[in-house]
């Protein structure tokens, strides 16, 4: 959470100026508010209420939704509101009105698969349709940090804020920068990325660490200290698969607990069992086993020691029951929870 607070305050700062500015003055021009502060500060704060709303009522029900969209809707909700249909931007605008907007939607679809197709097509053909991709794989991941690298700075010239006046520079300049960046993030790359994933993944030394990146080429020369049967690299599935031997690692952690708590997670571990042999006797779908990989991790989760183990367990002992939010035993139980759902959100 902390990491994802820092980069999404980095991304805005960086790249959010002309978004800003459109929803700032694309949709309704600053003089239809009349010079008059209070009012535009409470319409910009009831565009962002119904926003949010929005958001929150969409994710709650799986439903897809964007938020600089609804950002955009709300404040032209606002504008119609405030100033009158007639002061709101509809049409193209400089590219910065409604029609220029909602056009972008149309588009984007169709400009983002074409560079999905290429970019997933030039993976396949370079590493997938390899006898061994593996080291292909390795040793071509600099060329796709170029291209990271080199997106990633043209978007931040293009879209960056105006104080820094990168957009004002000439087209050779940019390129320069923009190419300059990229190959410099692509040299890194090659020189500690790639000697890193050669050791873990291609070696299979379980003992490297994070920190050995910074060792750079001197790692193609480490000795292996412990090598493995297969390399240890991150499980990202979706649906985890465990062995019966990680669900009884945390007996360990287990042995200084309450017994009131030792009975929790006995009983947490015959329903994670009992879970798996349901999930084998007949066939999910793809919804079903993300909802079912999800609620095993919260079952390990619950497994553990510290201030989340005992959240997420308060949280599922203490569920909230039928009726309404106000009803006296449904107050109580929210009461139970809201510890432990702060201690969720800030850990979780």
């Amino acid at each position: 959470m902390v990491l994802g607070t820092v980069f999404e305050m980095v991304g805005a700062i960086a790249v959010g100026a002309r978004t800003a500015d459109t929803i700032k003055n694309g949709i309704i021009p600053t003089s239809a508010f009349q010079g008059n502060a209070g009012v535009q500060m409470l319409a910009f704060t009831c565009a962002l209420a119904a926003a949010s709303t929005w958001v929150m009522w969409c994710t709650k029900h799986s439903a897809h939704v964007s938020s600089t969209y609804s950002l955009i809707s709300a404040v032209a909700g606002v504008g119609v509101a405030t100033a009158g249909a007639s002061k709101v931007q509809w049409g193209w605008n400089k590219g910065s009105g409604l029609g220029a907007i909602f056009a972008g939607l149309g588009m984007a679809p169709a400009i983002s698969a074409g560079f999905g197709a290429t970019i997933f097509m030039l993976i396949k053909v370079v590493v997938h349709m390899r006898k061994n991709p593996v080291p292909w794989s390795v040793f071509t991941s600099p060329f796709f940090f170029l291209i990271a690298g080199t997106i990633c700075t043209l978007s931040i010239v293009y879209k960056g804020s105006p104080n820094l006046k990168l957009n004002a520079k000439p087209g050779w300049y940019v390129a320069s920068v923009t190419m300059g960046t990229g190959v410099g993030v692509a040299i890194l790359a090659a020189i500690f990325f790639v000697p890193f994933l050669w050791t873990r993944v291609i070696r299979k030394d379980a003992s490297v660490k994070w920190y050995h990146v910074f060792m750079g080429p001197l790692l193609f020369k480490r000795p292996i200290v412990a090598e493995a049967e297969q390399a240890r690299v991150p499980n990202y599935a979706v649906v985890q698969h465990d062995e019966e031997t990680e669900l009884s690692g945390s007996d360990k952690d287990s042995q200084e607990l309450a017994s009131s708590e030792r009975d929790e997670i006995d009983l947490e571990k015959r329903q994670i069992h009992s879970n798996q042999r349901a999930l084998e006797s007949h066939k999910l779908s793809h919804k079903e086993l993300v909802a079912a990989g999800r609620e095993k991790m919260h079952a390990k989760m619950r497994l553990k020691r510290g201030p989340l183990g005992w959240a997420m367990r308060l949280l599922h002992n203490n569920p909230m029951g039928p009726g309404q939010i106000y009803e006296k035993k449904n107050m109580v139980t929210f009461m139970k929870r809201v510890p432990a759902m702060i201690t969720v959100g800030a850990l979780y």
